[in-house]
């Protein structure tokens, strides 16, 4: 029950991508290229789409970050010759520590890292005159796996619906580095992280289960088509519900006519 890429999916992106640069009056995209798949194929597809030339990516590494992560974002944007940026957040984390209390919990740091992220993207998007292409996928945003405003913080989201077993068929579609593709995911947020363990499941099983409650199913019935653990599916699908706010706008109360981000039609 393995979710399967359209064929077509390339091309919608593009077009999506292409669409929405053009609706905003703006003039290219910013884009965040950590070392990762997501980031590559946000990055690679905004180039194709819109043109090399119009596309700025960002790579902002802090004291945790990997040299390998920036070796692997220079040769991204060097082979679809995408103007490439080193900021350093460390700096700007390292204010915050001295403001903020409990900064030895990692979880609560890496927040900040991610929203230090968003605030040097939107900055340079506003400079230029471009948007913020965000590089969330489904898989993480059924998860809640972001940091409100943070790495969740985008004008768009171009993968945001394919799953993360997809963008490894997409980025190999579109000739991105078989080294990057088998890379282990990681937001970069602490030393030896990785998305698959701190969620606890690997993206293979992950998307098995997002795919059955996307159809529809029973727990019971995507354990039986999966073969996977019950109590593995019930926490996909509690933590699934527990993230439900993070998929959305604040929400406002109905008081009016016509309410942003319940009746609004735009």
């Amino acid at each position: 029950m393995r979710p399967k890429l359209k064929d077509n999916a390339e091309l919608m992106i593009k077009d999506f991508i292409r669409q929405k640069v053009e609706e905003s009056g703006g003039n290219g995209v910013v884009v965040g290229l950590s070392g990762g798949l997501d980031s590559a194929v946000v990055a690679a597809l905004s180039a194709q789409a819109i043109g090399s030339n119009n596309v700025l990516a960002v790579h902002m590494p802090s004291e945790t970050s990997l040299s390998k992560d920036l070796d692997d974002s220079k040769e991204l944007a060097n082979q679809f010759g995408i103007e490439f940026k080193v900021l350093s957040i460390a700096g700007p984390v390292a204010a915050f520590g001295q403001i903020l209390p409990s900064k030895d919990r990692k979880d609560l740091m890496g927040n900040v890292m991610a929203r230090c992220r968003m605030v040097l993207l939107f900055h340079h998007a506003n400079i230029m005159g471009r948007v913020v292409m965000g590089t969330g996928n489904k898989s993480e945003l059924l998860m809640g796996y972001f940091t409100k405003f943070g790495d969740g913080g985008s004008d768009y989201l171009p993968i945001g619906d394919i799953y993360k077993t997809e963008v490894k068929d997409l980025a190999r579609r579109i000739g991105i580095p078989e080294h990057m593709i088998e890379k282990p995911p990681s937001a970069g947020l602490w030393a030896g992280q990785t998305d698959e363990d701190e969620m606890g499941v690997t993206y293979e099983d992950l998307d098995q289960i997002l795919l059955g409650l996307e159809m529809g199913l029973t727990q019971e019935r995507i354990i039986f088509d999966t073969g996977l653990e019950p109590a593995l599916v019930e926490r996909i699908w509690k933590r699934y519900l527990a993230t439900v706010h993070k998929r959305k706008m604040p929400l406002i109360p109905k008081i009016g006519i016509r309410t942003i981000g319940l009746d609004w039609r735009e």
